[in-house]
């Protein structure tokens, strides 16, 4: 299948690398002199409704930008301690949890692409055009911005917790393109707030569907408040917005059809998928060192087609992770929204506003597109704790490397009972992560806190 490139008009190309390139170096360098400098007036703005939507089309700096820090620090799979030796500094810290300030473009990518939007924003009011057609325009740029902060969110800010957000700190919101505008860290309430906020907006002006995956359209909008707000523990509106993502698109595909010895199993923009994007592809998450938690491997029975269409045998008797969306080869995470995970969404939310009816439909509706034909058994009634450790066990089985399972691990350790001890073993030497601990919020780039004055994470 050919893939799908989507280009940008050369001199937008290199508007769009100027623009952002004055945000970055003037946010991120070590020189406090360009805290006051401004953005070249001579560079060219863009000046029509093509210009924008040719910025909204290029993909690798909206789509592609999403960090990728929080899979490595995930216990989804192992290092060898010869691989984990041959990784860069950054990596072997975000693996073994040690502090790391230096996080380069983890930060500054998901900021440069919230800057490429922020300039959108602002220019559209400037330009004449089809109101329907600037709406959508505007819709996806909320769209955008609310997944970046929240991605970011993620890994800087503590997990929401009702009790303490209003004081816990957030990140620092960028909500407008003025990189003399000094950013300050927000509270968790209001980054939450302002994600939402925004995604809400975007859902007011968009269609049901636009047609191409790499754009947001409703669906996907509600597709990503039902994963914030699961992430916020807010199980009603997460149950609702899945409820409606899925009403406007529910495919699912019968892994049936997947041929399981393909290398690379699934296309991009395959059924499943709403909304595609991606986090670049780290080193510590590439097939020849990524080796799947044995444990977790196990956990598949024997006509679960994932067993096999989600990972591959090294010669070394280990296993390597080859399911991705993103329909290309190597570390690339897929970090969209996709049916798959809206219907674990509404399971759990289900399950957790004690409708098991509900959750149980949701959940044998994925699963029998999972098995071999004629081999899955609906799950029937059971005990309402059992239910729910069914369906976030098929969670993690479901949605390994795309990031989630770091979001997951934070909400989930709010809970006593599924509190998790995390260890790597590196040449003898044991890390741990205890439920809560320091490290489940990663330093921000040491950069941006010399120049900005923002707030180190301890």
């Amino acid at each position: 299948m050919k893939k799908h490139i989507i280009k940008t008009p050369v001199k937008w190309r290199l508007t769009i690398y100027m623009l952002v390139h004055v945000f970055l170096f003037t946010g991120l360098t070590s020189c406090k002199k360009y805290l006051d400098a401004k953005p070249d007036q001579s560079i060219t703005t863009p000046s029509t409704m093509e210009d924008l939507e040719g910025i909204l089309n290029g993909y690798g700096f909206i789509n592609a930008r999403y960090p990728s820090a929080a899979e490595t620090a995930s216990d989804d799979f192992y290092l060898t301690t010869a691989d984990f030796n041959n990784l860069i500094d950054i990596q072997r810290s975000f693996y073994s949890w040690q502090k790391a300030p230096n996080f380069v473009g983890d930060y500054s990518g998901p900021y440069g692409s919230i800057e490429y939007v922020n300039i959108i924003l602002e220019t559209l009011p400037k330009i004449a055009g089809d109101k329907e057609r600037k709406d959508v325009i505007q819709g996806n740029c909320l769209f955008v911005r609310a997944s970046y902060h929240y991605a970011l969110a993620q890994l800087f800010a503590k997990p929401y917790a009702k009790a303490s957000a209003a004081t816990d700190l957030g990140i620092a919101l960028r909500l407008t393109s003025d990189i003399t505008v000094k950013p300050v860290r927000s509270t968790v309430a209001d980054t939450y707030s302002s994600v939402i906020a925004d995604l809400v907006k975007s859902k007011s002006l968009l269609p049901a569907n636009p047609g191409v995956k790499y754009k947001a359209g409703k669906t996907a909008v509600y597709g990503m408040l039902a994963r914030v707000y699961l992430s916020m523990s807010d199980y009603k509106n997460a149950g609702l917005y899945a409820d409606s993502a899925l009403s406007l698109y529910n495919n699912l595909i019968n892994y049936n059809t997947i041929n399981s010895a393909a290398a690379i199993p699934f296309t991009q923009f395959n059924d499943e998928v709403i909304y595609d994007c991606r986090a670049p592809g780290p080193q510590s998450l590439s097939q020849s060192r990524a080796k799947v938690d044995s444990v977790l491997y196990a956990s598949y029975a024997a006509n679960d087609l994932r067993k096999v269409v989600f990972f591959k045998n090294n010669a070394n008797g280990t296993i390597a992770f080859k399911g991705n969306y993103t329909g290309i080869a190597g570390a690339t995470l897929f970090t969209g929204i996709a049916t798959n995970e809206l219907y674990l969404i509404k399971a759990e939310a289900a399950a957790r506003n004690d409708d098991a009816d509900k959750a149980l439909t949701a959940l044998n509706t994925l699963l029998k597109n999972r098995y071999k034909t004629g081999t899955y058994i609906p799950y029937d009634t059971i005990d309402a704790d059992e239910l729910l450790d069914l369906i976030l066990k098929e969670r993690r089985k479901e949605l390994l490397f795309r990031t989630l399972r770091w979001t997951d691990l934070r909400r989930l350790n709010m809970d006593p009972k599924r509190a998790k001890i995390l260890t790597r073993n590196i040449a003898g030497t044991v890390y741990t992560l205890e439920p809560n601990g320091l490290r489940y919020v990663f330093q921000i780039d040491q950069d941006a806190v010399n120049i900005s004055g923002l707030q180190q994470n301890p």
